[in-house]
């Protein structure tokens, strides 16, 4: 059993390997936890209030057990506004007197700003999960979890209790937790993250309907993980957007990431120039008019991914000659798609270095991960599929799915109320009859 600040082998061999320690904890608390909220937070002094005010609703009792640590940060050259904006964060930071475990790191600073060519949301999230491994209890047999925020998110005030109680109850290591976008529908931005929203939950729609492994939400702010899983994925990757997609594949070859639907987070959906892509920039994009974002995949490359993963995942589709040979039974496009990603140099490996049919069906998740998953549906929209209306998709995809949809609409892109109600019933849907616990 270690002491309340021993720190186990695994821990500081990680630290050792992977952690910078340029950067450290300030105003630091004399305590150790089991729980930690890292909040990356970039010219966020208007909304960090707000998100730590939503975490200060949450049981007292739980957040005796819970550090917050925001690592305010910028880079070497970013603007002055950006700088004094992030000035005034660390002073109210440094003089906060309310119910969180606080600290900061000071990322941002002069002698502690993040290099240019590393800055960005990942290095910022990775500094702050890092220190927080020195943060947490290791003498206590609770669930030891990292926590994913954004400055400019909320949670609701049961967030971390229900979070902390699935993953003690249900033994979990890694989930997503379920999440809204909050809009004010007479503000321009409604319209644009209400399609969004859709756009995103019926791609994740169609990975469930293609039995995809990888059929979670991609939302950085939503992701929860405990320290063994951290440490076993090498941390957060430093990537300036896009992290949270590959940290959570990482995690999910690790083990089956869950979602959690009995909470809520509400990730902001105003338009943003902090991340080249993403939310912020889809709005950004969508408000601009630079070009129809009424669209989304087309069903059929869901066809195309579910025959394949079913003949895939057989334990009897082992041989490269045959896998080939019935993927193009599936569409020409898969056999073409499977040889250019190099799919019969890297499965003859896979054969030879695991003898074990067990082994064998783990490397077809690991090779047709979350990347290649996207990538299929890339290469079939741009080869034989192209994107179809937005709606048009929705509805043809519930009807693959026998999935009974009350909404009428007579326009291929409906009025703002009508869009809503598709909203609606997707996030009911996902969160009632395709929750991780039905």
């Amino acid at each position: 059993m270690y002491s309340h600040t021993e720190l186990p082998d695994f821990v500081k061999n990680y630290l050792k390997k992977f952690a910078d320690t340029h950067w450290k904890i300030s105003r630091d608390v004399n305590k150790y936890f089991s729980n930690v909220v890292v909040i990356p937070s970039l010219a966020e002094y208007e909304m960090l209030p707000t998100c730590l005010n939503s975490l200060e609703k949450n049981d007292e009792k739980i957040l005796n057990e819970t550090f917050v640590l925001v690592v305010v940060n910028n880079s070497q050259n970013s603007d002055e506004l950006i700088k004094r904006n992030n000035s005034e964060s660390i002073k109210f930071l440094s003089n906060y007197k309310g119910k969180l475990n606080l600290s900061f790191v000071d990322a941002s600073s002069l002698k502690f700003a993040l290099p240019d060519k590393l800055a960005g949301v990942g290095l910022a999230r990775k500094i702050g999960c890092d220190l927080a491994l020195t943060k947490f209890d290791y003498s206590s047999d609770k669930k030891k979890i990292i926590f994913f925020l954004d400055a400019d998110c909320t949670v609701r005030p049961d967030y971390l209790q229900t979070i902390t109680s699935a993953f003690s109850k249900k033994n979990l290591h890694t989930a997503v937790i379920e999440y809204e976008h909050k809009f004010d529908e007479s503000t321009p931005e409604a319209e644009a993250i209400i399609c969004y929203e859709i756009f995103l939950r019926y791609h994740r729609l169609g990975l469930i309907y293609a039995n995809s492994y990888y059929n979670y939400h991609t939302i950085g702010s939503t992701i929860v993980c405990d320290v063994e899983s951290y440490i076993k994925a090498g941390g957060m990757n430093k990537r300036k957007a896009g992290e949270d997609y590959y940290f959570l594949e990482k995690l999910a070859k690790i083990n089956k990431i869950y979602t959690i639907t009995d909470t809520l987070v509400y990730p902001s959906s105003r338009k943003s120039w902090r991340v080249p892509f993403g939310t912020g920039q889809r709005i950004t994009r969508h408000l601009a008019r630079k070009q129809n974002e009424y669209v989304a995949y087309n069903p059929k490359s869901f066809d195309v991914l579910k025959k394949w993963l079913k003949y895939f995942s057989d334990e009897k589709s082992v041989n490269t000659k045959n896998i080939l040979s019935e993927t193009e039974k599936i569409h020409p496009l898969l056999k073409e798609f499977l040889i250019t990603n190099n799919f019969q140099k890297d499965w003859g490996k896979i054969l030879r270095n695991n003898p074990s049919p067990r082994e064998i069906q783990k490397q077809k998740i690991f090779w047709f991960d979350a990347f290649r998953t996207l990538k299929l549906i890339h290469f079939l929209r741009d080869n034989s599929f192209p994107n179809i209306n937005l709606f048009d998709a929705v509805d043809e995809l519930l009807k693959k799915m026998k999935i009974s949809f009350p909404i009428n609409r007579n326009k291929d892109i409906p009025d703002i109320q009508t869009q809503k109600q598709y909203l609606v019933f997707l996030r009911n849907l996902l969160r009632e009859k395709f929750s991780d616990d039905n």
